[in-house]
């Protein structure tokens, strides 16, 4: 299975904005370990500006553009380094790809993006893809990785997507404010109701929310790729999903005959 795995600022971080180690780690074995039976795994991660905020020692996440773009580039080094040094220990290698808006949108930098993903997976490396924070201004703006992740995962024909979040599902309403709220298991079309009950935004340390995500299901179900959120805090729940079994809310992708 090729699947497109990506990561969010609060799966990676705790409430500090500094890394959360232990959890880093667990998804980081068992992403090698998922390698390791046989799977292509694809990592588009989030966390640069909030580990730059936090290796800096500023208070909170800047709201100016020259100080995002600071925060981006001292946080991108610090994120790459956890991963090349916890995926090394199980032997496998990584790449960084940073990737703008244009090198979507212009189809002969696609193509150069494409490639150099494909030639990295025949190869055995593990892609870490990332919008070019230190560069690009309007991807900071909008802030969403989770629209990337279904890009790259169509762009190179994943099987699927899977957002882990810091929630484990589409909910039939917000269930931090409804007890009586309940997780939706599968979706077959993406409608106005499904839109209605997305809104909200993300944490504190990430920009995004569930509405980026429906989007995102949007364009993978669109490009004939499930897609599935679920919750980032056990990553362990990537077993599940690569045995089958039902977790978290699934996007059925839209197949042509």
């Amino acid at each position: 299975m090729r699947l497109v795995i990506k990561v969010g600022t609060s799966t990676l971080t705790h409430a500090s904005g500094r890394i959360d180690i232990r959890h880093v780690e667990s998804l980081c074995k068992t992403v090698s370990d998922l390698k390791n039976a046989g799977h292509e795994p694809i990592i588009v991660s989030s966390g640069a500006i909030a580990m730059g905020v936090a290796k800096l020692g500023l208070a909170s996440r800047p709201k100016d553009m020259p100080s995002k773009q600071a925060a981006a580039a001292v946080g991108q080094c610090e994120l790459m380094y956890r991963y090349d040094k916890l995926f090394g220990e199980y032997n496998h290698s990584v790449a960084q790809v940073l990737v703008t808006a244009e090198d979507i949108k212009n189809s002969a930098r696609q193509a150069h993006f494409q490639n150099t993903v494909f030639k990295l997976i025949e190869l055995g490396v593990i892609p870490v893809i990332n919008e070019n924070d230190t560069v690009s201004t309007a991807e900071i703006s909008v802030g969403d990785n989770d629209t990337l992740a279904a890009i790259v995962a169509v762009g190179i024909n994943a099987d699927m997507l899977v957002l882990l979040s810091d929630i484990d599902g589409l909910y039939t309403s917000d269930p931090h404010r409804d007890a009586a709220a309940e997780r939706i298991a599968r979706v077959d079309e993406i409608d106005d109701r499904i839109y209605a009950i997305a809104g909200g935004v993300g944490s504190s340390r990430g920009t995004g929310g569930m509405a980026t995500k429906i989007k995102a299901a949007e364009i993978c179900t669109r490009g004939g790729i499930d897609m599935i959120i679920a919750d980032g805090s056990s990553p362990d729940v990537l077993y599940n999903i690569a045995d089958g079994e039902s977790v978290g809310t699934l996007f059925v992708g839209k197949k042509t005959k």
